[in-house]
């Protein structure tokens, strides 16, 4: 967005609050230039209603009656003490009221993350100096040509193949190999770009902005942030490489719901394809200072803790550039569906295209037999079709099925998050969090908390400035400046739930997704054990302060100041209400289920849609529940079956 001088003074007055400097080397916000950044990344979000509700927040921002409306009273914030403006934040992120506490939640997220991520004047920003952080790397001195050729249309194009592949992920790259492989004539169409591994290493800004979906970056109500990779390969070019397979009880239950062939020899043997196919070992999962904490302190309570198999080759250096991954492998090291299955497809004669943002399926009489998309310059593409697999994530997925008029109740709902937060600890040893293996440990303890295999698993994996402080509660500029400062002697141990109740995708007047969801009081009990329990572990590993992602400051100090049980019974008094407690969505999905009635799911046994055959969905909207772990390998399990069942069809 092009602010107007009245709104970009308000931005700059709120992310200076936040992140005022310290007069000792620190910038402020808008000296550093994170004002700018925060405008860039949101100038991303795909809703012109986002945009424009930022915009008209930030023309009332300085009114006196919005402050009466936030409880500062009757007072411009421009005219406010810098004290005053902090307590006004503060009063903000305690409101009693849910929208307010997520416009605090919104505003701490953009200021905090474009300050930690912004380069600055010098192009090394002056906290990274401070923590130890070693910044930009740029790229790799002696990488190979990218191996892939993909299309780019500058002029408008009409294509015409057997099987049309929406996205390029984990499942779309993975069917898409298994249709051309058939003999199938496929077109992959991809809403990003195409990056290798000369294309990585240029900091956290450049990567979110290339490498990231550009929204919905939240939950509607601010439950929860919302993470995806948008470009060619999808989120297995940024994921942290862990590849756990589907859990049998979870396969079981997804049979249950009518797709038998999860408990068969068919699911099985996608399972296998994939992990040979992607090169998962657990020869490549050394322990990090990171994972080292999470691994000393489980033991010392008695809890199981075990390696994580990783899909990596040996030229991983499972080390400081095995950190940086979370926004490209510079090493090439990394089996993504790019480096794989889509490298496969090519060979196989599939024509990749990029920058191409489908936007409806044409169906007549029953059938799908067109796909419009167009670029970011507005270039309309058309691609005539004998059938269509849809895999555009969890959250476009069942908006495109919408946009292309199927009615099915299901599309949309049942949508899983495997919410997660952080508890962090902070050590006397340094920890450089940022660095190691992407993750190598898991810790299952409590994996299953009311007897039907829901409840959580601790993980960490690279914690850098910006992402990582997304988990970080806010409780004043002094104490945030301080809990920065002490990020490279810190730990944090991961929480990811799994979410027995569900949420729903919609799509608002203009066709773009609105993610609705709320933490059930089931979930929040497990998540809260979670909490407990990671800060067991970080106790345990010998952390001398440690505190949780909740807006509520909610920490101690083991032997010092506070317990391990007020330390829980504040964090169960502060609670999990949306904006209460810092959460995040990295693994989306379930919102077109597979299941054996249409009553219950969006697609039947095949993944097809139930009003229209020829459209298969093959992604992670697929999964019947939520499966508990890192989905990975699981998605493309699903996009190797559902594919050979359509290439059987085609054939």
């Amino acid at each position: 967005m092009e602010p107007t001088a009245r709104q970009r003074a308000a931005l700059s007055l709120i992310c200076d609050t936040f992140l005022p400097g310290d007069g000792a080397g620190l910038p402020s916000a808008s000296e550093l230039g994170a004002v700018d950044t925060v405008l860039a990344l949101l100038a991303r979000a795909p809703r012109a209603a986002d945009r424009q509700q930022l915009a008209t927040l930030l023309n009332v921002w300085d009114a006196p009656l919005f402050g009466v409306l936030t409880g500062r009273g009757p007072h411009r914030f421009s005219a406010l003490s810098p004290q005053d403006r902090e307590r006004a934040l503060l009063r903000l992120g305690a409101s009693g009221l849910g929208p307010l506490r997520a416009i605090f939640q919104a505003l701490k997220g953009a200021s905090i993350l474009a300050y930690n991520i912004t380069p600055g004047p010098t192009g090394a920003n002056p906290l990274w100096q401070r923590l130890g952080y070693p910044g930009v790397p740029g790229a790799p001195e002696q990488a190979p040509p990218p191996p892939l050729q993909p299309l780019r249309c500058a002029t408008p194009a009409t294509l015409s193949c057997d099987v049309v592949v929406i996205g390029s992920g984990a499942g779309g790259g993975t069917a898409a190999a298994v249709l051309a492989g058939a003999g199938l004539d496929v077109i992959v169409l991809e809403r990003g770009n195409y990056y290798d591994d000369r294309d990585f290493g240029a900091g956290e800004f450049d990567a979110l902005r290339r490498l990231y979906a550009a929204g919905p970056s939240a939950s509607a109500e601010g439950q929860i942030t919302l993470v995806a990779g948008s470009c060619l390969g999808g989120g297995t070019v940024v994921n942290w490489s862990t590849s756990l397979p589907t859990p049998d009880h979870v396969r079981a239950e997804w049979a249950e719901l009518g797709a038998a062939q999860f408990v068969s020899a068919e699911f099985g043997d996608a399972l296998a394809a994939v992990t040979r196919r992607i090169g998962v070992t657990t020869g490549r999962s050394p322990l990090s200072a990171r994972d080292g904490v999470l691994e000393r302190g489980a033991r010392a309570l008695g809890w199981t803790v075990d390696p994580l198999p990783r899909n990596v080759s040996d030229a991983c250096d499972a080390g400081v550039e095995c950190g940086r991954c979370g926004y490209g492998c510079r090493l090439g090291a990394k089996r993504s569906v790019t480096k794989t299955w889509l490298a496969d497809a090519a060979s196989a004669g599939a024509r990749l295209v990029v920058d191409a943002d489908v936007r409806r399926i044409t169906v007549r009489h029953g059938r799908a037999e067109e796909v419009s998309a167009r670029t970011s310059d507005g270039v309309e593409i058309r691609v005539r079709t004998r059938a269509v697999v849809v895999a555009a994530g969890a959250v476009q997925t069942p908006a495109l099925l919408r946009r292309s008029g199927l009615r099915n109740e299901n599309i949309g709902r049942y949508l899983r998050l495997h919410p997660a937060t952080a508890v962090f600890g902070v050590f006397d040893d340094e920890i450089r969090p940022w660095e190691g293996a992407l993750q190598a440990r898991i810790c299952r303890e409590h994996a299953d908390l009311d007897g039907n295999g829901y409840g959580v698993i601790y993980e960490t994996g690279p914690t850098h400035p910006g992402l990582g402080s997304g988990f970080l509660g806010w409780h004043g500029a002094a104490d945030h400046r301080e809990v920065m400062l002490g990020f490279g002697h810190s730990n944090a141990v991961g929480v990811i739930t799994r979410d027995r109740d569900h949420g729903s995708v919609t799509v608002d007047r203009t066709g773009e997704p609105v993610v609705k969801y709320r933490l059930s009081d089931h979930d929040a009990a497990h998540l809260h054990t979670g909490i407990a329990g990671a800060a067991n572990i970080l106790a345990a590993a010998g952390a001398r302060r440690i505190f949780s992602g909740h807006q509520a400051e909610v920490g101690y100090e083991p032997g010092r100041r506070g317990s391990h049980a007020e330390f829980a019974t504040a964090a169960r008094t502060a609670g999990y209400r949306p904006g209460r407690c810092a959460l995040g969505a990295l693994h989306i999905m379930g919102s077109a289920r597979m299941g054996g009635s249409a009553r219950l799911s969006a697609t039947d046994p095949d993944g097809a849609t139930w009003e229209v055959p020829n459209i298969v969905v093959a992604d992670g909207s697929c999964f019947p529940t939520a499966p508990g772990v890192n989905p990975m390998v699981s998605i493309e399990a699903v996009g190797y079956m559902n594919a050979t069942r359509l290439a059987a069809r085609l054939r």
